[in-house]
């Protein structure tokens, strides 16, 4: 009761973290674990029923378990049986529980659009990276589904501030170790609202092994969006943790209901003939693209959080969500490349890059593009393309480009080279290219540059043509 009081002066609604022991002994201990659960998450309040009414105490003990074995989807017996134990042993958000998706007490929403984060420390777990790009995707998920935008700072305090913790940490909701409470968060408002803290007693990781940051990531900024726990199993608000494909995680239909329900769906246009189309914003005759590749006999080209994709002959283009394909990638992809007797597409931002096999994420990625042999001093690419009659890949930074060699897996000697010698015509500075037909395509703002592979000389200057959900 002090931290529900606490929460409501700082007007913000926080996990109620209890330490929860593991023993699972006698049944006398199962029966006090059962308590401090009850009591932590359901509002069991045995310390305020006289002893001497120990059927009142009893009956709402009963009552209690059937609420807790009805929402998480028990048999409802009342019992502490071995599937109700099992399910409070099992490591979970520190929130307490209610029914159906829904908002916190008091309805908790930012007033606001744009959200800054920032993450005070890292777990030694992982790689500072893997931390940074788990965080970044959980965000998107939800910024994916609502009018909401998130942007990282370094400094300074933001409105979501992250942890990793161990023990009592400052907010009187101490963790209890490895197991049980795994992570907590505050809903919105000053001071600490919105905050989110993860136990640093687990093991997180960025895949199946220990306990998956970003899945656990998503549900916090859940609550610190001002979602409760949901009762369906299938929602990530799901007050248990279990292990999901983060390759193919979704959000459940209550969750997106849930959260919708404070701030509405994404912005977005929409066309009159398919109101149900996602669409970009960018229907501009000059646009410019991020990046450009072939998947098979489709080009693909990218856009903010858009990726789009036509037939070479044809003037008609698709638009989606990049995440609606690869929940896990980034918006914002810089350049990529393909390597078609491979069945693998390369997707570039910043310093990391991922592999795409059969149109599947692949597991340890994304890496460090200095991996590959850049140097230092190369913080991102802006295009890259596979040429598969000398197997190699040509990879293109601000007015320069490096050579890589696909079957020896390293970048040739002599490198990095000027745009503008090698490729006469073209340059300095390239937004997107693929190869076809002994042809390069350089996208450079609104043109499209044909290019002879062979002869070295632009063959043709258009328009690209190319527009985003328009």
């Amino acid at each position: 009761m002090k931290l529900l009081l606490l929460m409501l002066v700082l007007q913000a609604t926080a996990s109620g973290a209890a330490p929860l022991t593991n023993s699972t002994g006698s049944e006398k201990n199962g029966t006090l674990f059962a308590e401090v659960y009850l009591s932590t998450f359901y509002g069991f309040t045995v310390d305020e029923i006289p002893k001497t009414k120990m059927k009142v105490s009893a009956d709402l003990m009963k009552n209690k378990i059937q609420e807790m074995q009805q929402f998480l989807g028990l048999k409802v017996t009342g019992r502490l049986d071995a599937s109700t134990l099992d399910m409070m042993h099992m490591p979970r958000c520190g929130v307490p529980d209610v029914h159906e998706f829904s908002t916190m007490s008091g309805r908790p929403v930012w007033r606001k659009r744009f959200l800054t984060y920032r993450i005070n420390n890292y777990t030694p777990d992982m790689r500072p990276a893997d931390v940074d790009y788990a965080i970044q995707k959980a965000f998107q998920v939800w910024s994916d589904v609502t009018p909401l935008k998130f942007r990282k700072i370094h400094s300074g305090e933001a409105d979501i501030m992250i942890q990793f913790a161990s023990g009592a940490h400052g907010d009187f909701n101490p963790f209890d170790g490895r197991g049980g409470v795994i992570a907590h968060a505050f809903g919105p408002g000053p001071g600490i609202g919105g905050d989110t803290h993860f136990d640093e007693a687990e093991i997180w990781t960025p895949n199946y092994r220990g306990t998956n940051l970003f899945l656990v990531a998503v549900h916090e900024l859940g609550h610190s969006l001002g979602l409760g726990h949901s009762s369906d199993p299938k929602a990530i608000m799901f007050p248990t943790y279990s292990y999901i494909d983060p390759n193919t995680f979704r959000l459940s239909a209550d969750d997106i209901r849930g959260i919708q329900s404070l701030y509405g769906g994404p912005e977005k246009h929409q066309s009159p003939s398919n109101p149900d189309r996602t669409e970009s914003p960018t229907c501009d005759p000059n646009l410019s693209l991020d990046a450009v590749t072939t998947v098979g006999n489709k080009i693909i080209f990218f856009k903010d959080r858009f990726f789009g994709w036509k037939n070479p002959e044809s003037p008609k283009s698709n638009t989606s969500l990049i995440s609606s394909l690869w929940p896990n990638l980034p918006s914002g992809i810089q350049a990529a490349y393909e390597i078609g007797d491979r069945n693998q597409v390369f997707l570039f931002k910043d310093d990391k890059y991922w592999l795409i096999n059969n149109l599947r994420p692949q597991r340890l990625y994304p890496k460090n593009i200095h991996s590959l042999g850049f140097p230092e001093f190369v913080k991102k690419i802006d295009a890259a393309v596979f040429n598969p009659l000398f197997y190699k890949t040509y990879f293109f930074v601000d007015n320069q480009y490096w050579r890589y060699n696909e079957r020896k897996q390293f970048m040739d000697p002599g490198y990095p080279k000027l745009i503008t010698k090698s490729f006469p015509g073209i340059g300095p500075k390239i937004d997107g290219v693929y190869y076809k037909n002994r042809h390069y395509y350089f996208f450079q703002g609104s043109d499209v540059v044909e290019y002879d592979a062979l002869s070295h000389r632009v063959t043709k200057r258009l328009k690209h043509n190319i527009k985003l959900g328009c």
